[in-house]
């Protein structure tokens, strides 16, 4: 994660002169408080994105930037005299040697009511004496963050409240249609067609649904194996997926008509059909080459009474949720992992957890698209292939 911090830092904030930089920072963060502050989902999962960022950023800097980032914002700590801290060195020596951090006579403490440091309690990273924790400098991080996220939640509800009073309705021909389509808008790779592997055939597609689709397509692909339809949300989100994983029109025909023909008959879907999927891989109409939706477009779509697209994480009730991950065989572990996630609204974070339990590896930079995962998955099972094959011999598809 701190790696995928840094790369997006350097590619998106690179100037000359750092006053560019700082407005460009401060006009990103405003214009996104604007497009986030507008329900209480967008504003939870925005708070969580910043105080990511913004704990990166912080422990970014030496401890004397840090010390005077906190006096510049007057919070409310001190560091505990050299009285104090001598009578309770040896508690925090203690603490200090059970989480492997050095010991140090010069080292910096701060004691602060142990409430303001709830991950640091959680985690038994301090000592704790008479309802205050003692917080050494390489842990003011933590500390920073609870003033940083009460401040940036408070911020957020009063623009909702600006927003809706007054600025939706003066800005509504103007910057209205902007801001609420920034909110699901996708700017990553373009996932179109497949360009990192080869085109898939229709003799495989069942074993790779198997173990490279993520769980929403993995979903729509068995209702269609079982009930040889899907409605129109389900073959959008579906079929513009396999045509990005290398599923090729004449071979998209035929899968389609396969499933359909069981249930509407061959001459039915030819007629009904055939013409939008050949109008997804830009054959018909406007010739536009649609591509696959994102995660975030998935996510924010509302599927009715017997449609099976959008997003299982967030859609599915809980029992069906952890029915799906264990037919993938998530662990009992990693599966409380991602219905936490899913119960704070987290729900790529929740999918990427999913793709870490099934692939036993990590993916520091998260899931954003069903297209990255199916990708991300292909290339460690191609990779695990390999390195299982003998010495001079080819992995086979």
């Amino acid at each position: 994660m701190e790696k995928l911090v840094l790369d997006l830092w350097k590619t998106n904030m690179r100037h000359q002169h750092s006053s560019e930089l700082l407005n460009k920072d401060i006009i990103s963060h405003f214009v996104l408080r604007l497009v986030y502050c507008r329900t209480e989902e967008l504003r939870k999962w925005f708070l969580s994105i910043e105080t990511t960022l913004f704990r990166y950023r912080f422990r970014d800097e030496p401890s004397e930037i840090q010390r005077a980032l906190m006096a510049e914002f007057d919070l409310p700590y001190k560091a505990v005299t050299t009285a104090e801290y001598e009578s309770v060195m040896e508690k925090l020596n203690q603490v200090a040697r059970a989480i492997g951090q050095p010991i140090t006579t010069d080292a910096i403490y701060y004691k602060v009511p142990f409430e303001e440091v709830p991950e640091l309690v959680a985690g038994r990273r301090v000592f704790i004496q008479k309802g205050n924790a003692y917080i050494a400098m390489n842990q003011v991080v933590s500390l920073v963050i609870t003033q940083f996220r009460s401040h940036l939640s408070k911020a957020l509800v009063l623009t909702n409240r600006k927003w809706t009073s007054m600025i939706r309705e003066q800005e509504k021909d103007r910057l209205v249609p902007i801001i609420e389509a920034l909110s699901t808008s996708y700017l990553g790779p373009d996932y179109s067609q497949s360009r990192e592997h080869a085109e898939i055939s229709l003799k495989d597609i069942d074993q790779i649904a198997k173990s490279s689709f993520p769980l929403c397509m993995r979903h729509l692909f068995e209702k269609l194996r079982e009930d040889h339809h899907l409605k129109h949300g389900g073959r959008m989100q579906l079929g513009l997926f396999l045509k990005g994983v290398g599923l090729k029109l004449d071979d998209a025909l035929a899968f389609w008509r396969a499933e359909f023909s069981r249930k509407v008959g061959a001459e039915r879907f030819d007629k009904e059909y055939a013409y939008s999927i050949r109008h997804n891989y830009g054959k018909e109409g406007k010739r536009t080459d649609y591509t696959p939706y994102s995660c975030q477009k998935i996510i924010s779509s509302t599927p009715g009474v017997g449609d099976h697209h959008g997003c299982p994480y967030r859609h599915f009730s809980e029992e069906n949720l952890r029915t799906a991950l264990t037919r993938m065989r998530v662990g009992n572990r990693a599966l409380e992992d991602v219905i936490d996630k899913v119960r704070n609204r987290h729900y790529q974070l929740a999918c990427t957890l999913t793709f870490e339990a099934v692939h036993g590896s990590s993916c520091d930079a998260g899931v954003n698209h069903p297209n990255q995962y199916y990708n991300d998955s292909h290339r460690i099972l191609e990779s695990q292939k390999s390195s299982s094959n003998p010495k001079g011999t080819t992995a086979s598809m």
